[in-house]
């Protein structure tokens, strides 16, 4: 068995990445959009990303496990020392490490480029249910990151209401100068 590795994503691994991701659109909350994007619209998100931010796979005996990316925080040149994270795993590959994994190395890479804060924008329930559950927001805390704020029933997905928080995690030493 090959021990698991993390990587450049590859626009050739759109269509495992989508498949990932339609899981969540199609079965959860965690994810508020409400239909799977096509493969061409896909691509053309992971395009954006990675003319500029880190794109990443984690891949198991030679398949993708899950993918983790950077983005721009808000897109205004005072936050160019901000990003925001997103992070999805095959649902059937949870609690493996594999989130760990690809958040280390996606921290490397953006401490590298001068990042100095992570967001990560996360669908949260009042009390767990089918489609969503605290795991996400558990996960970032285990991982450092602290909660910085909270939107109330902003998001409406399957008939509910969802909270969406947003946690932060220092990563950089602010300085009165910059770049």
């Amino acid at each position: 068995m090959d021990m698991a590795i993390v990587r450049d994503a590859k626009l050739e691994d759109a269509e495992r990445i989508l498949e990932i991701y339609a899981y969540y659109v199609e079965h959860t909350a965690i994810s508020f959009e409400y239909d799977v994007p096509t493969l061409a619209e896909f691509e053309s998100r992971m395009r954006n990303t990675m003319k500029k931010y880190p794109y990443l796979v984690v891949e198991k005996d030679g398949k993708i496990q899950g993918y983790a990316y950077a983005g721009p925080f808000v897109r205004r040149a005072a936050y160019d020392w901000s990003c925001e994270l997103t992070i999805y795993l095959d649902h059937t590959a949870l609690k493996s490490g594999f989130g760990r994994m690809l958040y280390e190395e996606l921290e490397n890479r953006l401490r590298k480029m001068q990042i100095l804060n992570l967001y990560a924008c996360i669908a949260y329930p009042e009390a767990d249910d089918e489609y969503l559950n605290k795991n996400s927001a558990e996960f970032h805390a285990h991982l450092g990151f602290s909660k910085a704020g909270e939107f109330y029933k902003c998001g409406y997905k399957f008939g509910r209401w969802y909270h969406m928080i947003w946690m932060e995690k220092i990563i950089g030493e602010h300085r009165e100068s910059s770049r």
